[in-house]
């Protein structure tokens, strides 16, 4: 089947509280108001050198941009896998959530003229992509990184494999070259980066933690019935009424 690529992160606490709220929903929809004027839940990445910060708050800041290429080695030659950047973030996300600014033209230099990129960005968000309807706010790999994750150790989805055909599998047994452009430093934190490539079933994708949580909740709550039946039937008929007199 399809074959998904993943970046990991760990030790990395996206549940931070103020972290999941540093972030302006209004501006991330399109709204020209709050494109220049940023949410103060932003600060302090709210603004920079006078300039409104677009995408503002720290979860944009943070993006993670590294960049991972893949190729198959025959024979000592290096053979490139298409990595399909598309379709990787939530419909609901790319299509309601997060829109670009609008106004006269489709040029996004000019919408988001009189802002400035985030502090950690090399570029601005108009120019995360050279295709334009993958580029600014509704560029896949910022939508993806903006879903904050739940847990300290999580995975975004970054590329996909596409299958061929029925007749071989998509990534075919052999020697594999990953390169990596190092752009995201983690030893400030103690992190952690991996690259983790999973395929999915009728029951969808590998997380154990979901399957012991489960599991481990339902043990749970199977020994606490165990024992109130236990309870009940041992206590439950007695007679607690007590003779009044008269």
């Amino acid at each position: 089947s399809n074959v998904f690529m993943y970046y990991g992160l760990s030790n990395f606490y996206q549940n931070h509280r103020r972290y999941v709220k540093s972030r302006d929903d209004s501006q991330l929809n399109g709204d020209n108001s709050s494109l220049l004027n940023p949410s103060k839940e932003c600060e302090p990445y709210r603004t920079n050198e006078d300039k409104p910060i677009a995408p503002c708050g720290a979860i944009a800041n943070s993006m993670f941009n590294d960049t991972l290429e893949l190729y198959r080695i025959d024979n000592n030659t290096k053979t490139p896998i298409t990595l399909i950047k598309k379709g990787i973030a939530w419909w609901t996300d790319k299509n309601v959530k997060f829109r670009n600014p609008t106004g006269d033209g489709n040029n996004l230099t000019a919408l988001f003229q009189g802002t400035t990129k985030p502090v950690n960005w090399p570029k601005p968000v108009y120019m995360l992509d050279l295709e334009p309807d993958n580029n600014g706010f509704i560029n896949e790999d910022f939508i993806v990184w903006m879903r904050t994750a739940a847990l300290p150790t999580f995975r975004k989805l970054y590329r996909l494999i596409e299958r061929k055909n029925n007749l071989q599998p998509t990534l075919q047994a052999g020697k594999y070259s990953l390169d990596i452009a190092y752009n995201y430093p983690v030893h400030s934190f103690d992190g952690r980066k991996r690259m983790i490539l999973s395929t999915i079933s009728w029951m969808g994708g590998k997380n154990p933690f979901l399957g012991i949580a489960y599991i481990t909740v339902g043990s749970i709550c199977f020994f606490l019935g165990v024992v109130l039946l236990i309870i009940h039937h041992k206590y439950g008929n007695r007679n607690t009424s007590a003779d009044i007199p008269n």
